[in-house]
């Protein structure tokens, strides 16, 4: 194996593994954490950089099939009998009557909030309902993936600073290198973004562009 990632300080590193133990996961790319119509609170400027990490979701998904590696989703699905009850008192809403709990809660199961936007999982893709931060908290993801031999991850989607932040600490912990595509996150505030991705690249991830880690695909 001779392939290597480049990051995006310029730096160099040998891939961890030959491309068939690799697999994309797509976190939270869904409706209410995406769309226009559900962020009118967010600055025009901050939805454009939403929509272009969606954009660069949707070119890793196809490099990603295109080379064969796995494609892997997660997905938040809340869960209106099953509050999640130290976020609900985290946001100071835990003691407001259920109905308006559950207007300000995101991706509730069963709703338009909660579908994929701007890509979709194929046929025979794997999906993982996740009612937490992390793709890995309180699922079966570690060991779908082990069970299919993956042992790196390329990580994408939103939002740089909740989910992906927890998906990516959670799986480097677990064992697996662990890539995350830059400019296929976002968070709705640039500083958040900014501080989020030095942290993991210290700490978690090789922080890496779209088309470093295509690249990477295509290594021998």
């Amino acid at each position: 194996m001779t392939g290597h990632i480049i990051d995006v300080s310029g730096g160099s590193r040998p891939l961890p593994a030959p491309r068939g133990e690799a697999a994309l996961l797509v976190v939270d790319v869904q409706r209410d954490f995406a769309d226009p119509e559900r962020l009118p609170w967010l600055a025009e400027s901050d939805q454009g950089r939403v929509t272009e990490a969606v954009e660069r979701v949707a070119e890793l998904v196809r490099a990603a099939r295109s080379a064969g590696v796995r494609v892997v989703w997660a997905a938040l699905e809340q869960d209106p009998d099953e509050p999640w009850g130290s976020s609900l008192w985290l946001r100071g809403i835990a003691r407001e009557p259920r109905e308006v709990r559950l207007a300000k809660e995101p991706c509730l199961a069963g709703t338009s909030g909660a579908e994929w936007f701007g890509v979709v999982p194929a046929p025979g893709e794997e999906v993982v309902v996740k009612r937490h931060y992390s793709a890995f908290h309180g699922t079966d993801l570690a060991e779908r993936l082990r069970g299919h031999g993956v042992t790196w991850l390329a990580v994408c989607g939103l939002t740089a600073d909740c989910c992906v932040d927890a998906t990516v600490r959670d799986g480097f912990q677990l064992g697996f290198h662990t890539v995350l595509a830059a400019d296929a996150t976002a968070s709705y505030n640039r500083d958040r973004y900014t501080h989020t991705l030095d942290v993991l690249a210290k700490h978690a991830a090789v922080v890496a562009t779209t088309g470093a880690v295509t690249a990477a695909w295509g290594s021998p």
